[in-house]
């Protein structure tokens, strides 16, 4: 089985927390990305949005394009103008041979509002479900069928946070909606990361490799504190540095044949956590862990 490590500027630069390496230069994120030994990088809000700006970029760093957030609002919106809205994007990951497009619901999300406590996010009933689950597969099959596969993120303060969200969600759609697991915040949200995996396993087409540090998460005030508090309190890490166990996260994957790309995702304070030396970090732990368990990480293209 054959896997491809990438990481996302997350780490250097947060679009939601501009305190959080808001000084930061892409060339300092892909240069060091590069030096940690990555072979693939997320885009993140100092990319520039089109081909023929990012590709030269790429290029000369020798780094490729692995995914990539796309604020998705289907849950509101009206699936002929979500699809005029994902157009550029969705043109530009085609261009640069992406593996997919990374969904986010983030229409009613309180994921980027610092005031917001983690209790208040929106909570979606089994209609409605039903309903949004209608939206999304018709979206991720028109986006599909126009060159570029989508993955579904569950995230924190979203509507499709937890476990049962997740659930939900794969009941009311089709084989055609992907999924992008990741287990820092299936654990943040209190879920079983390995009941997951073994239930909607076969629908992962993307990975995120992020870690947490339990003792943070347990001790927040859901009442009272937000999402980017949890950040700025340092909720999150890189694989080999936190609570999971990431070589039986991967031992899992690997009973239900995931393979592709593993994608080193952690939202910390720079000053605290240097990026280049937390994803030397995450990429020695993470490439371990994948050899150890028999898998083949390779520099070309990975046929699914």
């Amino acid at each position: 089985m054959k896997a491809k490590i990438g990481i996302a500027p997350i780490a250097w630069s947060n679009d939601d927390l501009p305190e959080l390496g808001g000084e930061t230069s892409l060339e300092t994120c892909l240069s060091e990305a590069k030096i940690a030994g990555f072979m693939g990088v997320e885009t993140g809000g100092k990319f520039p949005k089109s081909s023929k700006e990012l590709k030269p970029i790429l290029d000369h760093h020798e780094i490729n394009l692995c995914g990539g957030w796309y604020s998705g609002t289907l849950l509101d919106n009206d699936l002929e103008d979500e699809k005029l809205k994902v157009r550029t994007q969705m043109d530009l990951f085609i261009d640069l041979g992406a593996p997919c497009l990374v969904y986010g619901e983030t229409a009613g999300t309180i994921q980027n509002i610092r005031n917001a406590p983690l209790n208040s996010r929106r909570i979606l009933s089994e209609e409605e479900f039903k309903k949004y689950g209608e939206k999304i597969t018709k979206f991720f099959e028109w986006c599909e069928s126009e060159g570029m596969p989508l993955s579904f993120h569950h995230h924190m303060g979203t509507a499709v946070e937890t476990e049962k969200d997740l659930d939900n969600l794969m009941k009311n759609t089709d084989e055609s909606v992907k999924l992008l697991f990741d287990p820092g915040h299936m654990a943040f949200a209190g879920g079983n990361i390995y009941d997951i995996i073994k239930k909607h396993g076969k629908r992962i087409n993307h990975f995120h490799a992020k870690d947490v540090r339990s003792e943070v998460i347990n001790n927040l005030n859901r009442e009272k504190e937000s999402f980017l508090d949890a950040v700025l309190k340092g909720a999150f890490t890189v694989p080999g540095d936190g609570s999971l166990n990431y070589t039986h996260i991967i031992s899992n994957l690997k009973d239900v044949d995931y393979e592709g790309w593993f994608v080193v995702e952690a939202e910390q304070d720079p000053k605290i956590c240097p990026p280049l030396e937390y994803a030397i970090i995450g990429f020695n732990s993470l490439s371990k862990s994948l050899i150890d368990l028999g898998y083949e990480i390779v520099n070309d293209d990975i046929s699914k």
